[in-house]
């Protein structure tokens, strides 16, 4: 069983917005917060996981964050890929202040949306 995609949209659609009104209010943690979050919920979904690893991008570049912007670049070829085929660190935040190949824990509210076998297969 998957997760609901109508219900896992949506509330990835609700992250990347909350991270759209914390830049509008330059709160740059609570921006990259609900991206962080975006990120988790997009993995299953190759289009909006690789939209996400773009806002990402962007913000790497429009705070002049070298290491951010050289580490979305490499989740940009990753995104798609590893979503089509499942093999995507569940939980990962996607920034590159963490390795690309971790999982890590989900929120529980996240993991609610989440719910089903999305878990990748252990390697």
């Amino acid at each position: 069983m998957r997760p609901d995609r109508t219900d896992l949209r949506e509330r990835w659609a609700q992250e990347r917005r909350a991270a759209h009104v914390a830049r509008q209010r330059t709160d740059t943690e609570d921006e990259w917060r609900h991206l962080e979050r975006a990120h988790v919920l997009s993995q299953p979904m190759a289009v909006a996981h690789v939209r996400t690893h773009v806002a990402m991008l962007g913000y790497g570049i429009r705070h002049r964050d070298r290491r951010e912007v050289t580490g979305q670049l490499v989740r940009l070829v990753l995104a798609a890929p590893g979503s089509w085929t499942r093999r995507y660190p569940v939980g990962n935040t996607g920034g590159a202040n963490v390795n690309a190949m971790k999982p890590m824990r989900i929120p529980d509210d996240l993991q609610a949306v989440l719910s089903g076998p999305v878990i990748a297969p252990a390697a």
